[in-house]
């Protein structure tokens, strides 16, 4: 009778071992992503994977956003290599939820376009905001001189309407939001207007882009805003750089305006060493949170990430430094996105690299570094990737991480589009890079 009880349990956990092992193995997919499947056996979206998107053009991806029926979308710029006619262009990816391209679409003024922001509309079409540059006829004087420009689209990407702002200098737009009474609001930078170099430009339109009112933040250094946000009372928040309020160095600026866009208050963050203020979030508690990178306070001619958290008014409540992987002493380290997750802690994404001691302008080692804290701002993990560039930063539905921007990495002698698609740790898949 033992014996019997003995193979009987014996045959219950083979049966067990055999379910799971066919349960793992159908995790994955033929290209080697990690999938997941519905009830009825449905694959559906995948945990983790990595696409690359491009042929023989020059592409790279600024922008990314999450959409509605959960899938992704990418706006940056393509250029075509094959045909020296042919300027850069606006290109929109649009993927399936396992980053499966389902269509794409160029958008061309005639000059150069490279597409900066990218958000999906209430009509679940996209806008795109970015820069035209006119350095193709010679227009303007120097630097060559560029415009504002914002596209809206359908949903399947096909355009609507366009706008563009600037005058006779060089403006430039980096960051698009969509504002609370359906408008737009544009942050980047002017030399067209302001107070003399390059300043903070705020534009402001309606729902058709056309301009409500712009403002010009700044003195006489060089100062550019690199992210906007709205905030709870109508107004907008802005951050970037500036030279203008100190005279050695570059520090964070931090702008709080009202709803036409005047200014509340301001403050600047820095010290002895330039720091570039990269990405902006509100916090839970009505403070920002400012990512960039700091001249590091160990080692000349390098940086750090710099995570700086304030209260309401911006005053600073907590800054944090995080120094790369590379043990190298020169090492560079840049912010290009910041996120809030689900836990209030934050998500900062950007590239770690070092150059020839003798030659400065040969990168010896590089690395997209991902870096994931707690609220306040000490480091849970991080995460290295191989890659070109990485521009743009999500919190997926699923409590993963996406990110955006260009890689040589597999295959193609130009850069591609890249879209990686991680676990809530950061994971990413072993297995070969697949294409679309």
């Amino acid at each position: 009778m033992r014996y019997k009880k003995q193979i009987i349990l014996f045959t219950i956990i083979s049966v067990l071992l055999s379910f799971s092992l066919l349960y793992w193995a159908g995790t994955f997919s033929e290209n080697g992503n990690q999938t997941n499947e519905d009830t009825n056996g449905n694959e559906t979206s995948s945990v983790m994977w990595t696409k690359n998107y491009g042929s023989t053009s020059a592409d790279v991806a600024y922008s990314l956003v999450e959409t509605s029926d959960g899938g992704y979308a990418l706006a940056g710029y393509t250029r075509d290599w094959d045909n020296p006619e042919k300027n850069d262009n606006f290109w929109l990816v649009k993927t399936d939820a396992n980053g499966n391209m389902e269509w794409n679409q160029t958008y061309d003024k005639g000059f150069h376009e490279t597409a900066h922001s990218l958000v999906e509309t209430v009509d679940g079409g996209f806008a795109l905001a970015g820069s035209i540059n006119y350095v193709t006829i010679g227009r303007g004087s120097s630097p060559p001189s560029k415009d504002v420009w914002l596209v809206k689209t359908d949903k399947k990407g096909n355009l609507e309407w366009n706008k563009v702002y600037g005058g006779v200098e060089s403006d430039s737009a980096h960051s698009l939001i969509l504002t609370s009474d359906g408008g737009y609001a544009i942050a980047g930078g002017t030399y067209s207007f302001g107070a003399g170099d390059n300043d903070f430009w705020l534009i402001k339109t309606d729902s058709s882009g056309n301009m409500e009112w712009n403002q010009t933040y700044g003195g006489n250094g060089t100062d550019s805003a690199s992210c906007v946000v709205q905030t709870s009372d109508g107004g907008f928040a802005l951050a970037g750089s500036t030279e203008s309020f100190d005279d050695k160095d570059t520090d964070f600026l931090l702008i709080k305006t009202d709803p036409n866009g005047s200014m509340m208050w301001n403050q600047t963050y820095g010290e002895t060493n330039i720091q570039y203020a990269s990405s902006l979030v509100v916090t839970s508690d009505g403070g920002y949170a400012i990512a960039g990178s700091t001249g590091s306070y160990e080692f000349l001619g390098s940086r750090d990430y710099w995570l700086i958290k304030t209260d309401p008014k911006g005053n600073m409540e907590w800054n944090k430094t995080y120094i790369g992987p590379f043990i190298e002493s020169a090492s560079i380290e840049q912010v290009s996105s910041l996120v809030i997750t689900s836990d209030d802690g934050f998500a900062i994404l950007g590239d770690t690299y070092y150059t020839d001691p003798l030659d400065s302008s040969v990168v010896v080692g590089h690395q997209v570094w991902l870096v994931k804290t707690d609220v306040l701002g000490n480091i849970e993990w991080n995460q290295t990737y191989t890659g070109t560039d990485a521009n743009s930063l999500i919190e997926t539905s699923d409590g993963g991480y996406a990110f955006a921007g260009e890689t040589n990495s597999f295959g193609n002698s130009r850069p591609d589009f890249w879209l990686v698609k991680t676990d809530p740790n950061g994971n990413i898949p072993v297995s070969p890079v697949s294409s679309s």
